[in-house]
């Protein structure tokens, strides 16, 4: 709008000097002589009008875009602000740790089929990611996990134990205990394994086999989440 304006001014000032001079030479009136530079003075300042509005406008448009501009900067701001929540405070965090029996004492077996063994005392369980009452610990949380289970053999002269740590029914990693003269003998084992969401992690006790345990809970079972993927 405003460069009509200014070419509107430019038209009328060109139009009011070339009058100025024809009159000029045809006519010494000075009456008209001042009207016509009272009109040419008055398009020059509608032109300086003009120019000054064009100005105005030109900054109000890099206003915008220097607007537009920390608009986008503190959009992205945002994201790495919560990009950082998620690495550190927002990082999920899974662990529990649980022993096999509350109270009492006791062995746990035979079973005719390979069974969950079911910790019963939960020590802590972050995320709830373990169920006491299934013995499973089901990830919630696609990552790197860290699993650990130990065993005591059952109170025999010629023990009977065998415990295996699997992962959705594929046994991983396992300790035993099935031949000697000693019934006290206790074991661990540990893996370092990688989970998608709803996988399934346990302690099973293989078919027609024993554990014992009591107060001091020998038998125990206990993971954590590392670091998301």
């Amino acid at each position: 709008m405003h460069f009509r304006m200014k070419d509107m001014a430019v038209l009328m000032l060109a139009l009011c000097c070339c009058l100025s001079g024809t009159q000029a030479q045809g006519n010494n009136d000075n009456q008209k002589t001042c009207c016509l530079s009272d009109t040419c003075s008055l398009a020059k300042e509608l032109v300086s009008i003009g120019e000054k509005l064009g100005t105005m406008v030109e900054k109000q448009g890099t206003m915008g875009d220097n607007l537009r501009l920390m608009e986008t900067r503190l959009q992205t701001s945002e994201k790495e602000v919560e990009e950082l929540k998620r690495l550190t405070a927002g990082q999920p965090k899974v662990a529990f740790s649980a022993t096999l029996r509350e109270s009492g004492s006791g062995d746990t077996g035979p079973f005719k089929t390979p069974t969950p063994l079911q910790y019963k005392k939960v020590f802590s369980n972050t995320g709830n990611s373990y169920n006491p009452a299934t013995g499973v610990f089901a990830a919630t949380v696609k990552g790197m996990y860290y699993f650990r289970f130990t065993m005591m053999n059952n109170l025999n002269s010629t023990p009977n134990s065998v415990v295996c740590l699997t992962k959705n029914g594929q046994r991983l990693v396992s300790v035993w205990d099935t031949a000697g003269n000693d019934s006290h003998d206790s074991g661990s084992n540990a893996v370092v394994i990688p989970l998608e969401l709803g996988d399934q992690v346990y302690v099973e006790l293989q078919a027609n086999r024993l554990i014992f345990d009591d107060t001091m809970f020998y038998n125990t079972f206990s993971g954590f989440l590392l670091f998301t993927m």
